[in-house]
C-alpha cells in the first residue's frame, strides 16, 4: 500500500506532527511518499531522507511586523486559494502515472482526488478569529466543513474526551460526520530520552517571518549578557549547522529530535510559541509546566491556546 503524506508549509508544526504518522506507517509496512514544499517538506526529508518526494504547490506566507495579522492573511488569501487549486491539479496529474492508495493531507485544502482515498488532518475545526471579527467564526467554520467534505475522513490529532489539548478548536459545536479523533501526535511520544542539563533555558523558535525573527531578536537581547546557560534553536532547517556563542548564550539553526528532547527534559524553563504542535510535543515529554508560552502576536489560534494553557 502506497501512501502520500503532505503537510501545509505554514511554520514547522504541520510537518513535525506528521513525523510520528510517517514512522507509524513505515512500521506497519506501508510505502510512504512525502509531499509538500519549503521548510515543511525539508523537515520531513531530514527525518526520512530515503523516501520518495512529490513537490507540491509552493506557498510563501508572511506575517505583519505588527500585532495584527488580519490584513496579512487577507492579502495571502489569493495565494492560499491558488496553491490549493494547484495541489488538486498536481495530485490528479500524479495519479495518472503513479499509484497512491491513500493521501494524508495536513491542512492542504486542495490535496484530494476522486481517484484515491483521501484523509484530511486538522485540529482546527473551529477557526479562531481576532477581535472584532469573532462573529464570523461560525461562517468560517462552515466553509472549512465544506472543504472537509471533499475528504473521506477528517483526522483530529487530539483526545475526544473532555476538551482535549486544543479546547474549542478541536471540539466544535458541529462535528463533521467524517471526523475521527486519533489522539495527540508528537514525534517524541513513546520514546525514551535521557535529560541533558547543559542549558538552564531552552528556546525553540518556529513560525512565519518576520515574527520568528522578531522573537529571536527579543530573546538575544534578553540573554546577551546572562549568567544562565541558554540555548536558542532558531528553527532554520535549511541553514548549515553553525553554532554561535555569546558568553553563555548558544544559538543553533536546528537540532535533531534526540538532542532537542534531551535538552527540553533537562531545562528549567522552555520558551516557545503556543502553536498546537509545540503543545503536543511538550505534553508528550511531560514538561508543559516548564513552558513560557509566546503566542504569535495577532495569531488568534495561538492566542486562544495561550489563554487555556496559562
Amino acid at each position: 500500500m502506497r501512501i502520500l503524506v503532505a503537510p501545509l508549509n505554514w511554520g514547522l508544526g504541520h510537518s513535525s506532527r506528521c513525523v510520528p504518522l510517517v514512522e507509524r506507517l513505515i512500521a506497519e509496512g506501508y510505502e510512504v511518499v512525502l509531499g509538500g514544499d519549503g521548510e515543511s517538506l525539508a523537515l520531513l526529508r531530514k527525518h526520512f531522507p530515503s523516501l520518495a518526494v512529490l513537490q507540491l504547490a509552493p506557498l510563501r506566507l508572511h506575517y505583519s511586523q505588527s500585532g495584527r495579522q488580519v490584513w496579512a492573511i487577507l492579502r495571502a488569501l489569493p495565494s492560499i486559494i491558488r496553491s490549493a487549486r494547484q495541489d488538486h491539479a498536481l495530485l490528479d496529474e500524479y495519479l495518472r502515472y503513479e499509484q497512491l492508495d491513500e493521501v494524508i493531507s495536513d491542512n492542504r485544502f486542495g490535496l484530494y482526488s476522486s481517484k484515491t482515498r483521501c484523509l484530511y488532518l486538522t485540529h482546527q475545526l473551529s477557526i479562531a478569529l481576532p477581535r472584532p471579527w469573532e462573529w464570523l467564526e461560525p461562517l468560517v467554520a462552515r466553509l472549512h466543513r465544506r472543504i472537509i467534505r471533499h475528504y473521506d475522513t477528517c483526522l483530529i490529532p487530539d483526545e475526544q474526551a473532555g476538551h482535549g489539548l486544543a479546547g474549542k478548536l478541536s471540539h466544535p459545536a458541529i462535528l463533521p460526520p467524517n471526523a475521527k479523533y486519533i489522539g495527540a501526535l508528537s514525534r517524541f511520544a513513546g520514546k525514551t530520552y535521557t535529560p541533558d542539563t547543559t542549558y538552564k533555558i531552552v528556546a525553540v523558535l518556529s513560525g512565519l517571518e518576520p515574527q520568528r525573527t522578531l522573537l529571536e531578536q527579543e530573546l538575544c537581547r534578553r540573554y546577551e549578557h546572562t549568567d544562565e546557560t541558554v540555548l536558542i534553536v532558531r528553527g532554520k532547517l535549511q541553514e548549515p549547522p553553525t553554532i554561535i556563542k555569546h558568553g553563555k548564550l548558544t544559538i543553533v539553526p536546528w537540532l535533531d529530535d534526540s538532542h532537542l528532547a534531551a535538552y527540553l527534559l533537562g531545562a528549567e524553563r522552555i520558551i516557545c510559541r503556543s502553536g498546537y504542535s509545540s503543545v503536543m510535543d511538550l505534553y508528550a515529554l511531560d514538561v508543559m509546566q516548564k513552558a513560557e508560552w509566546h503566542p504569535t502576536p495577532g495569531q488568534p489560534e495561538q492566542e486562544y491556546l495561550y489563554s487555556i494553557l496559562t
